[in-house]
This record gives structure tokens, sequence and C-alpha cells, in this order.
């Protein structure tokens, strides 16, 4: 039997969390009577700062169930790094680890079926959403939209609607340990690594309770992190952008030229202020781009550790 430890994050989950905790118990302990994980299997919660009660909850639960456990970070790491915490925890003492959110929206009944595929000898699973039901209208063109980008600019990323509900084993785990980069983006990182992987579909639920604590600028930030990490194909495009401009300018002057010897007058005060507007965009937004990658390369180079664990809270 395999030890397996899920890893959730959590960030102010005071709402949802004793709900959450009482339905992975039941389903850690189906799988126990299964066979299907050992005894030692645990679920790790990982505080990413939170402000609310939910580091209380999770001790409060540790302290009367072996099979819970939760490591408090010291500051708000955000989600991705909240998930390495976890995982890198529990590779010490855990074959498989399983990373989800601490909602529960994910469905954990699929969990067997990682357990399966693992049993097949792949050493990643990743969950994808069968759809988006549950997400507004503006969010599902938004990330069609996202995963789209992401195809044309290969940036490695090949899985839409590839979520965070992933299966890892220890190998894979400790291979991703000696990525050093301090901007982490796991659905684009993990795949870099080349293991012998598959997927698993799930469907997502309803909230239980309470908001998600992915703003949209969070999601913004993520995006971002996506597309500059694994690709350096937005400069090449600014590149392409600024020789065609180059090339244009020079058809104009040749037109204003030949214009200027046969003595038409052209007017000029509508084009020449619509021309530059556009130069004037094209050039803010080449800045804003390479200010992206400048910012990455500054933040990599300060080699700052990407958390702190401040308490653990762990019995094995």
């Amino acid at each position: 039997m395999v030890c397996l430890y899920l890893v959730l994050p959590c960030y102010n989950e005071e709402e949802v969390l004793p709900d959450s905790i009482s339905c992975l118990i039941q389903k850690m302990e189906q799988l126990k009577k299964e066979g299907r994980i050992s005894y030692k299997s645990k679920m790790l919660f990982v505080d990413d700062g939170s402000q609310d009660s939910t580091w209380k909850i999770i001790t409060k639960a540790q302290a009367v169930n072996h099979m819970v456990a939760g490591i408090k970070l010291s500051n708000n790491e955000g989600h991705q790094k909240a998930l390495l915490a976890g995982m890198f925890f529990a590779k010490e003492y855990a074959d498989i680890v399983i990373t989800l959110d601490a909602d529960l929206q994910q469905d954990i009944e699929r969990l067997d079926k990682f357990i399966d595929r693992y049993e097949e000898g792949y050493e990643i699973v990743y969950g994808i959403r069968n759809d988006r039901k549950t997400d507004g209208y503006l969010k599902k063109i938004t990330a069609k939209a996202y995963y789209l980008l992401l195809k044309h600019l290969n940036s490695g990323i090949s899985l839409e609607n590839c979520a965070d509900y992933r299966l890892m084993s220890k190998k894979a785990v400790e291979a991703l340990e000696s990525y050093p980069e301090v901007n982490v983006y796991l659905r684009g990182l993990i795949p870099l690594m080349g293991f012998n992987s598959t997927t698993v579909y799930f469907d997502v639920k309803e909230r239980t309770g309470g908001k998600s604590k992915y703003t949209v600028n969070k999601m913004v930030n993520l995006a971002l992190d996506g597309i500059t990490s694994f690709s350096i194909r937005p400069i090449r495009i600014i590149t392409m952008v600024g020789f065609l401009v180059f090339v244009s300018s020079i058809f104009m002057f040749a037109y204003i030229m030949i214009a200027w010897l046969r003595r038409i007058t052209i007017p000029g005060w509508a084009s020449l202020a619509v021309a530059i507007w556009m130069v004037g965009g094209i050039q803010t937004l080449a800045l804003g781009i390479v200010g992206e990658y400048i910012a990455k390369i500054y933040l990599e180079t300060k080699h700052r550790p990407r958390y702190h664990i401040d308490v653990i809270a762990f019995k094995e």
C-alpha cells in the first residue's frame, strides 16, 4: 500500500474548513479500509498566512485525529508557493502527493482514479476539469482565451483546463525541488519535467461556504506568470512589430516624397495624430512586456527564499 499525503493550501478558509476536514477524513478512512493507502497517510493543510481562525481549526482537528497535519507559513506567499511548501514537506514521508483546494470544489471521489493511474506506472497524474459550469461567463471566455494564447506562445503548456488537482510521485516531487526559480507557475513547470504522465477528468462543485480567495488581481498575476515564465515569444513579437512599423514608415516616407514632387497637398493632421498614437501605444506596450521580463530577472537574481514555515502541527 502506498503512503498518500493530500496537500491543501488554505487562506482564510474558516467557513469551509470544518466540513472539508470531515469529508476528507471519511474519504481517507474509506481508502484505508479498501487497502488503497497505508495507515500512515495524512492530509496536510498549508495555512498561507491566514488572518482568520483557519490555523486554529487545523490544530484543533490535528489534536483529535492523527490523519490531520498542518504547516503555517509566516506570511501570505501565494497559492503556488503554498503548494510547494506542502509538497516538499510531504515528500519526506509520502510515496505519492495529491494537491487540491481546501474548499473541495474538486471532486474528492476521483482520488481513487488518481491512485489507479499511479499504480499503472504514471509518475504524474493531471486533474482536468470536465467543464466550467461553475464559472461566470466572463471567466469562461477569459480562460479560453488564456489557454489559446499559451498554446500559440509555445509555452510548453498543452493541457487546457488543467487545475492544481494533481498527483505526483515522490520521485517527481524530488525532481521539482531541483528547480530553483522564485516565480513559480506549477501548471507550466511540472510538464517540463517530462515524467510519464496521464490525466483524470473531474467535475467542479459549488463552494459550500465563503467566497473564492482567488481574486481577479491574483488570477491576472498567475496568468502573467504563465506567459512570461515559459516563453520569450512576446519579446520576439515586439521585435517583429517594431520591424513592421519601420517598414511601414519607409513606404509612408516614399508616398509623401512622391506627393511632394507632384505638388500634391496631403491633409495630414488626422493621419499624423493616428500614427503618433499608434506608435506611442506600441512603444508603451513593448516597454511593459520588457519590464515584466526585467522584473522577473530582478526577483530571481535576489535568490530570496520562497517561503518560511512558522509552525508545524504534525505527528508521525
